[in-house]
């Protein structure tokens, strides 16, 4: 259902299926394809870096160069078994596995979730956390 063109789906207020189009586009790897769906004073919370909330990323141009680096971290990474919720006109959240390929040949299995804030019909804030098994 992932569109390259989002334009012909704007409606002015986010939907689930418009929410769950922007988390199958990062399966594509493209970060102008994702930049489709931000508003222009957009956020990015990864889910870790050297920051207590991860690593930050403010504004379009830091955003798209925060999804380029975790898509150089993870080149296969998948993101599956997604579920997505509108909260009401300007909030969301997710809830998916990511998969990927360690550098080692070993598989990282993670659960997460997204909570979002909204600017009509795009992303104006991604916030990510993750559980990770291990020891």
């Amino acid at each position: 259902m992932a569109q390259t063109e989002t334009s012909e789906s704007m409606t002015g207020v986010m939907t689930r299926e418009l929410l769950a189009e922007y988390g199958e586009a990062w399966n594509r790897h493209d970060p102008d394809l994702l930049m489709r769906y931000m508003a222009d004073d957009c956020s990015y919370h990864a889910s870790f870096g050297p920051e207590l909330e991860g690593r930050t990323y403010v504004g379009r141009e830091s955003v798209r160069e925060g999804f380029a680096r975790f898509f150089a971290l993870y080149p296969d990474g998948q993101f599956v078994d997604s579920q997505v919720w509108v909260l009401d006109d300007d909030r969301g959240a997710a809830l998916w596995t990511f998969v990927a390929t360690l550098p080692d040949g070993s598989e990282l299995r993670v659960r997460g979730a997204d909570l979002f804030e909204f600017d009509g019909d795009k992303v104006k804030s991604k916030n990510a956390f993750r559980k990770q098994a291990g020891e």
